[in-house]
């Protein structure tokens, strides 16, 4: 015999956890007593704010990786660099291990962050046969990584402040840069404004529950 019960959640026994402070509190109180904030036992509506933050950001993916992201003005010759031009660039002039850091932070990783938030929301709206703890892994991954994706732009600012003679030699900000800012800052916007809890609201019995034989 094998125990097919689901495991217990806080709700089932009418507990939640505070969102701001994650004190457990009774369901029968509206406001948490350690912090004073507002209790639910789920925000559905994180859900949709997610999702519609993911597809804006994938639609500004396509802008920051086709328009340039930064303008070199050279003895009066001016350069457009896309992200992928400069890293090419980069490849060209020997910098080959720092062209592998700004390809992994500027492509490889906002790519895998939309692509993962997008199966992660879906595993919630369809309720995917998928592990949900391994999604809950790959949600920390995104989550840890997706910070560095500030790189780039980081890189850009810098240059921007310390290249500055006129004519002679000026870096400046490309449209796509703010495209870009913009793919970064929705991605983890995304990541932390849906309730997680939702994810386990919607247990897999295959893989995801104790079972004992």
């Amino acid at each position: 015999m094998q125990d097919t019960d689901l495991q217990l959640q806080g709700k089932d026994i009418q507990l939640t956890a505070c969102p701001t402070c994650k004190q457990i509190t009774s369901l029968t109180e509206e406001i948490c007593q350690r912090c004073d904030s507002a209790l639910r036992v789920r925000d559905t509506l994180s859900l949709q704010k997610s999702w519609a933050l993911v597809i804006t950001a994938a639609i500004l993916l396509i802008p920051a990786n086709i328009y340039p992201i930064t303008m070199l003005t050279k003895q009066g010759n001016i350069r457009y660099d896309t992200i992928f031009s400069g890293i090419i660039h980069l490849v060209q002039t020997g910098m080959l291990p720092i062209a592998i850091i700004v390809f992994t932070a500027s492509i490889l990783v906002p790519w895998l962050k939309i692509i993962g938030l997008t199966l992660y929301l879906s595993a919630i709206t369809f309720n995917l046969p998928l592990s949900k703890k391994k999604l809950m892994l790959g949600f920390h991954i995104i989550e840890t990584i997706g910070r560095w994706s500030m790189l780039d732009l980081f890189v850009i600012s810098l240059t921007v402040a310390l290249v500055n003679m006129g004519q002679l030699l000026d870096a400046q900000p490309a449209p796509a840069a703010t495209a870009f800012a913009l793919v970064i800052l929705l991605t983890q916007t995304a990541a932390k404004v849906l309730d997680t809890r939702l994810l386990w609201d919607r247990l897999d019995t295959n893989d995801d529950t104790n079972r004992t034989p």
